[in-house]
C-alpha cells in the first residue's frame, strides 16, 4: 500500500447495569451473560482438568464431545465498490435548437450552470454509492458552482486542492482524492473549456466528499473487519458538507476539523512527519526473532553489537570479555545467557534469558518501516472513536497492557492490565463505565461452560455444586448441579452458572461493569503473578487490573480507603454517578500524556489484517479498478 508523503504537516490543534442477586429472572439468559459473563479462571494450574474421554451419546439427546463455541473470526475485507455517477437527472431537457441558440456562448455562472451541465452527458465519474448519491442530490437542490468563478476554479477550489495534496500528512493516501485541476489558460472553446470546468467542479465535490469522510470515520469499516470490532457509525451529513464549502471561504480550516480533535491524533501526526524525514535505523533486527540457548542465528551477531555499543562500566566489567570473544557468533553459547539476562533486566523485563520480540525491541527498537505502519495504523483507529475523547476517561490500552485513568489532561492513575489471550482476544470498542460490584458473582459465560466446563460435568454432574457455584433453569430457579443430565446437552445449554463471592472467587473482591454485548469489564483476580510478567495476554477476554481498589476509587470519585470500607461489609453495588467514557482499545504507537509515541508489540496481530483492509480499499479506488 503507497502509505505516505513528504507534505509538510499542518497542525490545527442498553441497558442501566442495575444488579439485583437473587433469582434470575425469566428468560434472562442474555441479559445474565451481558452483566455477569466473560469471567476468567483463577486457578494457576487450570480450574478445570483436562477433560475426560467424551461418553458415547445416545441417538436424539442433543448431546455431542466435541461441540465448542467459538470466538470471532476475521474476515478478508471487502471495500464497497465505486458506481458511476448518474448525472441524467441534472441534464436539462432537450430543446429544439434555434439559430439565437446557436449563436449563444455558455456561461459557467449563475444560473448558466445548468447549460454547463451539459458537459455531463457522457462523463465518467465514480464515487462510493452514497456520495454518489449525495453529490447529485445536492446539486439538484443548489445548482451553482461551488469552486469555480467566471471561467476558472476559483480560490475556494485552490484551498481544497492543497488540503486533499496534504492527506499524507495525516496517513491518508493522496491518489485517493486527487483532481485534475483545468489550466489557467487554455486554446479550448468556451464550449470545452465550460465542459471542462463542470467536470472538474464535479471531481472535487466528490473527492472533497471522500476526505470528509475519511477524516471523520475512516477509510474502513472496522465492524467488518472481525467480531472483535464494534464500533457505532459516525454520520456525516455529505449533502450539509457540500451547502457549508458553498457559504465559507474558510474551506481549510473545515476540512481539518473533520478529522479528530484530541492531542492524541496531533502528537501521532508529529511523530509520523518525523519519521518520514528520519533515516533507517543503522540495524535492523528481525523483530520477530525467537532465540534459545544452544540454537543459532544470524540475527543474534547484530543485537550482540548493539550490547556492546551501549555497556555501562558495571555491566562491561562484567560482560566485556564475553562480548568481545563472542560478539561474533551466531550460536547462542551459554556463556551469553547472563548478558542477555542482565540486558533484560535493566529493561524492565523478565530476566528469562530467551530472546524474543520483547528483547529485540529494547536493543534495536522498531525499524521505521513498522513505526510508520503502526502509525498509520493508530491514526486510522483513532477516526473510529469520538473525535473527543472526554474527561474524566477510562483508557485500556491492550498492546501495552494498561489501563488509565485520565482527568483534565493529567494521567491520574495508571495500571498493569491482563488483557485476553489470542485464542479468547479482548473486543476493541468504547462504552461509559455504569457502576462498580464489591465482592462479585461471577457470572460464568456460555463459552466456558460448554469448551471448559461441560466435558468435566459430563463424569462428574456434582461438580459446581461442590465449587460454590449456583446453576439456574431457564426460569430462574435454582438447581442442583448433580440433577441436570450435562450429557444431553451441546453447544446449548439452558442453564446459567454463576461462582458465588468468595476468596476464590474469578473475579477477585470487585468489578467494574460498563454494559456491552462483549461481556467484558475491569475486574480484580486472585492471580497477581500475572503481573510480573512482560507478555499479559492470559486471560478469557476481561480486563484484570493489578490496582482494582485504585480504579475503583478513581471512578467513583473517592478514596481508596472508601473502597476498602466497602469491602468490610459483603456484596453489594455503587452505581457510577458521572459520564465516564471507557475505551477498551488496541493500538500498538500511542503518544504517553507528554506526547512522546510508544511502540508495542501487536499481540493480536491486528495492524496487518488492517493494512489488508486498506490496501483493499485503495485497490478499489484506483481508477485502473
Amino acid at each position: 500500500m503507497k502509505i505516505l508523503g513528504n507534505k509538510k504537516a499542518v497542525m490545527p490543534i442498553a441497558i442501566a447495569a442495575v444488579l439485583a442477586f437473587g433469582q434470575q429472572p425469566a428468560g434472562a439468559q442474555g441479559l445474565f451473560d451481558m452483566l455477569f459473563g466473560g469471567g476468567i479462571r483463577h486457578n494457576p494450574q487450570g480450574e478445570f482438568p483436562p477433560p475426560p474421554r467424551p461418553r458415547k451419546m445416545q441417538p436424539g439427546t442433543g448431546g455431542g464431545g466435541g461441540v465448542r463455541i467459538s470466538s470471532p473470526s476475521y474476515n478478508t475485507y471487502r471495500a464497497d465498490r465505486l458506481v458511476r455517477i448518474d448525472f441524467k437527472s441534472l441534464l436539462p431537457a432537450p430543446q429544439l435548437a434555434t439559430a439565437q441558440d446557436a449563436a449563444f456562448v455558455p456561461s459557467v455562472t449563475g444560473s448558466a450552470f445548468r447549460d454547463a451541465l451539459a458537459g455531463l452527458s457522457d462523463y465518467e465519474l465514480f464515487a462510493e454509492p452514497d456520495i454518489a448519491k449525495a453529490l447529485v442530490a445536492y446539486y439538484s437542490a443548489n445548482p451553482d458552482f461551488i469552486w469555480v468563478t467566471g471561467d476558472a476554479p476559483n480560490s475556494r477550489a485552490q484551498d481544497a486542492v492543497r488540503v486533499l495534496g496534504e492527506a499524507a500528512s495525516y496517513g491518508l493516501t493522496p491518489a485517493d482524492y486527487s483532481v485534475d485541476v483545468p489550466a489557467a489558460t487554455t486554446a479550448a472553446t468556451p464550449k470545452e473549456r465550460t465542459k471542462e470546468l463542470v467536470r472538474f467542479e464535479m471531481a472535487l465535490s466528490a473527492r472533497v466528499l471522500r476526505y470528509a469522510h475519511d477524516a471523520q470515520s475512516g477509510r474502513v469499516d472496522p465492524n467488518r473487519m472481525t467480531g472483535y470490532y464494534d464500533f457505532p457509525a459516525k454520520p456525516l451529513d455529505l449533502e450539509g458538507v457540500l451547502k457549508t464549502l458553498a457559504h465559507t471561504q474558510e474551506v481549510r480550516t473545515y476540512l481539518e476539523s473533520r478529522h479528530p480533535q484530541n492531542p492524541e491524533y496531533q502528537a501521532l501526526r508529529v511523530e509520523l512527519e518525523s519519521l518520514e524525514a528520519s533515516e533507517e535505523n543503522e540495524i535492523v533486527v528481525d523483530p520477530k526473532l525467537l532465540l534459545k540457548p544452544g540454537e543459532s542465528s544470524p540475527e543474534l551477531p547484530k543485537l550482540l553489537t548493539l550490547i556492546a555499543r551501549n555497556l555501562d562500566d558495571e555491566m562491561g566489567g562484567d560482560y566485556g570479555e564475553v562480548l568481545a570473544r563472542l560478539g561474533k557468533s551466531e550460536v547462542y553459547d551459554p556463556e551469553l545467557v547472563p548478558v542477555i539476562k542482565a540486558v533484560q533486566k535493566r529493561a524492565g523485563m523478565k530476566g528469562d534469558g530467551v530472546v524474543g520480540p520483547r528483547t529485540v525491541a529494547s536493543l534495536a527498537g522498531t525499524s521505521k518501516a513498522d513505526k510508520i505502519q503502526k502509525v498509520v495504523a493508530a491514526l486510522e483507529e483513532l477516526r473510529w472513536l469520538p473525535s473527543d475523547l472526554g474527561s474524566p476517561r477510562v483508557f485500556i490500552n491492550q498492546p501495552a497492557f494498561t489501563a488509565s485513568y485520565i482527568d483534565n489532561g493529567e494521567e491520574k492513575l495508571k495500571t498493569r492490565a491482563v488483557i485476553g489471550k489470542t485464542t479468547n482476544q479482548t473486543a476493541f470498542f468504547y462504552n461509559q463505565i455504569k457502576q462498580v460490584d464489591f465482592h462479585p458473582y461471577w457470572g460464568v459465560p456460555q463459552s466456558i461452560i460448554v469448551n471448559e466446563m461441560l466435558p468435566r460435568l459430563r463424569s462428574d454432574p456434582g461438580y459446581l455444586d461442590r465449587a460454590g457455584y449456583e446453576v439456574t433453569d431457564s426460569r430462574g430457579k435454582q438447581i442442583p448441579s448433580s440433577a441436570v443430565d450435562w450429557g444431553a446437552y451441546g453447544a446449548n445449554i439452558p442453564f446459567s452458572v454463576r461462582q458465588q463471592p468468595s476468596e476464590a472467587n474469578a473475579l477477585g473482591e470487585l468489578k467494574i461493569l460498563f454494559p456491552n454485548k462483549h461481556a467484558i469489564y475491569m475486574h480484580d483476580t486472585p492471580q497477581k503473578s500475572f503481573f510480573e510478567r512482560d507478555m499479559r495476554a492470559l486471560s478469557h477476554g476481561c480486563i484484570r487490573l493489578q490496582d482494582p481498589r485504585g480504579m475503583a476509587a478513581a471512578v467513583l470519585g473517592t478514596s481508596v480507603d472508601y473502597v476498602a470500607e466497602k469491602l468490610k461489609h459483603g456484596h453489594s453495588t455503587e452505581n457510577v454517578a458521572r459520564v465516564i467514557p471507557v475505551y477498551v482499545a488496541y493500538f500498538t504507537a500511542w503518544p504517553d500524556m507528554s506526547g512522546k509515541v510508544e511502540y508495542f508489540d501487536d499481540v493480536y496481530d491486528r495492524d496487518s489484517k488492517l493494512m489488508q483492509a486498506l490496501d483493499a480499499t485503495e485497490a478499489v479506488r484506483t481508477p485502473s479498478s
